[in-house]
Formats: structure tokens, C-alpha cells, sequence
């Protein structure tokens, strides 16, 4: 299993943001909660599908 660095402080922000979130409300979808994130910490596309990639490989 390869390990993905995510790079960048909004990017670190929104994998905390994201991560409390899914500890508090497990029901909730990643992947909407990836689209908030990005909008809500001002990510690239490039972040927003690193952020993607992260979470589908803790969620295979």
C-alpha cells in the first residue's frame, strides 16, 4: 500500500477539518464532505483530487 503526503497548510487543514467531522458524524460522505472542504479552505483542483485519492484509499 503506497502512503500519499499531502502537501500545503490548506490542505492539512481541510484532512483535519474532514477527519473530526467523520469521528463525530461516521454516516457522513467523504466525498461531499471533500467538495466542502475544498470551498471552505480554498483549494486547488490538483488538492482537491490529492485530498480525493487520501480518503478513497482509507475508505477501500
Amino acid at each position: 500500500m503506497s502512503t500519499i503526503q499531502l502537501k500545503g497548510e490548506d490542505v492539512r487543514q481541510a484532512v483535519k477539518w474532514i477527519s473530526e467531522i467523520l469521528k463525530t458524524e461516521p454516516g457522513r460522505s467523504p466525498a461531499r464532505l471533500i467538495e466542502e472542504a475544498s470551498m471552505r479552505f480554498n483549494l486547488s483542483p490538483k488538492d482537491e483530487q490529492s485530498l480525493r485519492k487520501f480518503y478513497e484509499e482509507e475508505f477501500i
